[in-house]
């Protein structure tokens, strides 16, 4: 296992026999229903950000001038029902439940089960592998998603999310329609929602209040996901890009492509060895990790599943 990801841990070189020269060339597809999605326009934007506290390894910056065509994305990530509905039609089954294990946020398992566990996170040892975790256990044996329905559904590989997307006639959005779509038409404002993280008091998205990683508190009124359709939408309609899961995206990782990217609909790197995942989790705290800014980024192999990484879809218009 890799641990170079506080964020969203890897599978590490275990997994490459698995999906070992998987091409998966970028296409437009415009075929999906338009159902709870929403329309962001075309145009010029300005994407990346430099924050002061922001990771320089991540490549957050420079900032940047980008140019998209007009596109279509789902309001919210794909919950537990639609992902339901996917495997009801497809009988497919995850890379978790393949593999057997997944990783799981330590606080979320019994004694038992951490008694029972035999492999941490070197470095971010609040990771757990457990056997049996998957997206309809998230939290191992005993676990089920009865009342979360409406949640994300999360455990989740990026090639489980592509297979998603085929099926819905839809594709995962590049990084830069991901950060343009999750700004919702504001200029270089530091969340989605404007530069202050809890305007007025208020919190705006799920992410980690107390002292991490023992102790949250709660305070935003989740502990774990929360329904994929929580707090505001941001000025496009969309929700929870920030905080409650991390999101794939199309793209290869690259910390400096963007730096000598097509300034055209960029649709990241060629090849690479990790996928971006967007916008921070109900796990982000600013002691460790404050990647729930609208600019930040990091990156997760295709293959790996963790209980706070999940996906929306886009279709082309």
């Amino acid at each position: 296992m890799n641990g170079d990801s506080c964020c969203t841990p890897s599978r590490g070189p275990e997994i490459l026999s698995l999906n070992a020269g998987a091409g998966h060339e970028f296409q437009r597809i415009n075929t999906g229903s338009l159902k709870d999605m929403r329309a962001i326009p075309g145009g010029e934007y300005l994407l990346g950000a430099n924050d002061a506290d922001g990771w320089p390894a991540d490549g957050e910056g420079p900032v940047h001038a980008v140019t998209l065509q007009p596109f279509h994305i789902d309001a919210c990530c794909v919950t537990n029902e639609q992902f339901n509905n996917f495997f009801n039609a497809t009988g497919y089954k995850t890379e978790a439940e393949r593999f057997g294990w997944s990783f799981v946020f330590h606080l979320f398992l019994s004694r038992g089960q951490v008694a029972r566990v035999t492999q941490r996170v070197a470095g971010s040892e609040w990771w757990c592998k457990v056997e049996g975790a998957n997206w309809r256990h998230p939290e191992g044996e005993g676990s089920n998603i009865k009342k979360r329905w409406s949640h994300p559904v999360v455990h989740v590989s990026w090639h489980d999310a592509l297979a998603y997307c085929a099926w819905a006639g839809k594709r995962l959005p590049t990084e830069a329609e991901w950060e343009c779509a999750a700004r919702g038409g504001l200029v270089q404002k530091r969340f989605a929602w404007g530069d202050e993280l809890t305007p007025r008091g208020k919190h705006m998205c799920n992410i980690w209040q107390g002292k991490f990683p023992m102790h949250d508190t709660g305070e935003d009124g989740y502990i774990g996901t929360a329904p994929a359709k929580s707090f505001l939408a941001n000025g496009y309609g969309l929700y929870n890009v920030a905080g409650n899961i991390w999101e794939w995206c199309q793209d290869w990782f690259s910390p400096t492509y963007h730096a000598t990217a097509p300034r055209t609909d960029p649709i990241g790197p060629e090849a690479g060895t990790a996928r971006v995942v967007r916008g921070g989790s109900y796990l982000c705290h600013h002691s460790y990790c404050n990647r729930y800014r609208v600019g930040a980024r990091t990156a997760n192999t295709p293959d790996s599943s963790t209980g706070n990484t999940g996906f929306r879809c886009v279709r082309d218009i």
